[in-house]
């Protein structure tokens, strides 16, 4: 029997809502589904695969590209507190996709195991990424370990520890320093006074609890904050809050006093080629940074950029992946 026009149009204009509707009932209900669908497809695009690895009863997440052992050495990336893997999406758009790439979820972020204060130290999330690095065969041959904020401290305590797996070492804006100018943040914590007994109780800028404090919260982040959608922000915020727990159990250890200063002293043990980069108006970890890791390994390359913050890596990826892949290939012919 022929369907008629209108009967063709209606059932196919039906099927077609489906998918519509459930995009446009998630975007209005559930903002923190479709966040997560976005960071999928976005993932998708750039080859990136999520995989899982574990170490007895430890597991690990990791998105991963290319294929390892080759004549470039792999590249590590690790986040900074309360991110994921994910972060690196803008930045990896950019690099060559023969490269062997690896984003690991830090110490009980996203997919990998949550345990406890012990892990989520400095320290603590060095011996767990060396771990990691030894489940996935990752020290096979040296790699190119980048690290930006609290990854940034955990890297590079990670290269004084195991100075063998790693062949070349970017941080980014790092945490971990005894910075000779307060930034806006620090100058905030200092307020605070975290190590009081009612610490746990306090409000801390980098774990909101609405939208007002999570647009300050990206206010405080980016030099210029880009421009995302409402709705998106609604995601972030509802992604982030479940967590916000365990989140204040990794702050409160990562400037705790073993792991405050721990990437400032481990620096005499650095023995990788190292490059810096910073955001010049970086209002959570001063720029004046730089100068501490200068002092101590005058060697290091140091990148600094203009109308910059503290997420480089969002803010400007392209520049961050041209300047990691020149110091990588620099490094790689030195070596």
């Amino acid at each position: 029997m022929e369907l008629t026009w209108a009967k063709t149009l209606v059932l196919t204009g039906g099927v077609l809502l489906v998918p519509v509707f459930a995009i446009v009932t998630s975007f209005v209900f559930w903002p923190g589904v479709l966040l997560k669908a976005f960071n999928w497809y976005n993932r998708r695009l750039q080859g990136m695969v999520v995989r899982y690895c574990h170490s007895g009863t430890y597991r690990f997440c990791y998105t991963t590209r290319g294929t390892p052992g080759g004549a470039t050495p792999s590249l590590l990336l690790l986040h900074g507190f309360a991110a994921s893997k994910d972060m690196w999406l803008p930045v990896v758009m950019y690099l060559p996709r023969n490269l062997h790439v690896v984003c690991l979820d830090m110490p009980g972020h996203e997919g990998t195991s949550r345990t406890g204060a012990e892990d989520y130290s400095i320290q603590g999330q060095a011996r767990r990424v060396h771990q990691f690095v030894r489940s996935v065969g990752l020290d096979k041959s040296p790699f190119h370990l980048v690290g930006t904020s609290m990854g940034g401290n955990v890297a590079g305590v990670y290269a004084g520890l195991y100075p063998a797996d790693v062949c070349s070492l970017t941080l980014v804006c790092p945490a971990g320093l005894d910075y000779p100018t307060d930034s806006s943040f620090i100058a905030l914590l200092k307020e605070l006074d975290l190590e009081t007994p009612n610490a746990p109780s306090k409000p801390i800028p980098l774990i909101p609890t609405s939208m007002q404090e999570l647009e300050a919260m990206l206010k405080l982040c980016c030099y210029k904050p880009p421009k995302i959608p409402r709705q998106f922000l609604w995601g972030l915020l509802a992604n982030r809050i479940p967590n916000n727990d365990f989140y204040r159990e990794v702050f409160l250890a990562i400037v705790g006093e073993k792991s405050r200063y721990l990437l400032q002293e481990h620096l005499n043990l650095i023995t990788a080629p190292l490059q810096v980069i910073w955001g010049k108006n970086d209002r959570i970890l001063d720029v004046s940074g730089a100068t501490v890791i200068q002092k101590a390994l005058p060697h290091c390359q140091v990148d600094l950029l203009d109308n910059c913050g503290h997420t480089i890596a969002l803010e400007r990826p392209r520049k961050f992946a041209n300047l990691v892949l020149d110091f990588h290939n620099k490094a790689k012919k030195q070596a």
